[in-house]
């Protein structure tokens, strides 16, 4: 549940993704319209055309459905290569991550309702939707890449491209391991326990975790890893940064739901971006070895 006293920190996390995601977009339009404009027109269509759907499908607001266009096209202008295929760019984990999520969060709804725990069928909203996609973008971004091009060791240089949007993979990895583990665990993970203590909690306690939760994030973040891996021509190491980031990730969201946002400093949404930095800060780190 979100709480209204720390609601400021949900509008931090949109303040954070949505200016720098906005115009970085709007410089990619203007040079692609000019060098290639089949691709604008795939990533802005496709962008749109996702955004709708989640609206359609009451899988966000019409603000959040925004919010996941813009961040969607932001991740397609940063993995375009030529020759161009739209099938061959970030929107094939983002489009794995939409149906997974949506599918366990329609999981078991019944039981979800009785225990107080099912999602509100109006949908994510912007904030959610930037504090779990949000730092993906931003690890992705033109000037995020122009720094591991700069401080990575030659040997990343030497692997390709691809391995760059490890960070980002790992960050949407997480994503979709977090809302997968929290929505199968609720209905088939059992009594959870305490990450910290290991103790018996009430479904749906910050920081709680499950065998069947657990097992189910590990398994989406390896979907959304291969996904990736796939769509961008990567090989083993960009699988294993994005999906082992992907895990890391979602226990440090446990952590910290088990500590900070239990004491009441940090709130859902601050969580999830920090959980999905984690994600992508682990990836980072394990490429400089």
């Amino acid at each position: 549940m979100r709480s209204i006293y720390l609601d400021w920190q949900s509008k931090l996390v949109l303040l954070a993704v949505v200016p720098a995601v906005a115009i970085a977009v709007v410089l990619d339009l203007r040079v692609w319209a000019l060098s290639a404009p089949q691709m604008l027109l795939w990533t802005v269509g496709l962008s749109a055309l996702l955004g709708l759907l989640a609206w359609a499908s009451r899988s966000g607001t019409p603000a959040a459905a925004a919010a996941g266009a813009l961040i969607n096209a932001s991740l397609m202008f940063s993995t375009a290569i030529f020759p161009y295929r739209p099938w061959e760019t970030a929107v094939v984990p983002v489009l794995a991550l939409l149906v997974l999520t949506s599918l366990s969060t329609r999981f078991g709804r019944a039981r979800k309702e009785r225990l107080g725990l099912a999602e509100e069928k109006r949908g994510r909203d912007a904030a959610q939707v930037c504090a779990n996609l949000g730092f993906a973008a931003l690890a992705s971004s033109p000037e995020a890449q122009s720094w591991l091009i700069a401080n990575l060791p030659k040997h990343v240089h030497i692997a390709g491209t691809a391995l760059l949007f490890a960070p980002a993979l790992a960050a949407l990895a997480e994503a979709a391991a977090d809302t997968i583990s929290s929505e199968i665990g609720q209905v088939l993970g059992g009594v959870p326990r305490m990450l910290t203590t290991l103790r018996r909690v009430p479904a749906g306690t910050d920081g709680a975790i499950s065998a069947a939760g657990t097992l189910a994030g590990a398994l989406a973040a390896a979907v959304i890893a291969g996904a990736g891996t796939l769509a961008l021509r990567g090989d083993w190491r960009l699988f294993a940064l994005g999906a082992g980031g992907g895990v890391f990730g979602l226990l440090f969201d446990s952590l910290l739901g088990a500590t900070v946002e239990r004491k009441g400093w940090l709130n859902n949404d601050a969580v999830n971006f920090l959980s999905t930095a984690g994600a992508a800060v682990f990836a980072l780190v394990i490429m400089c070895w």
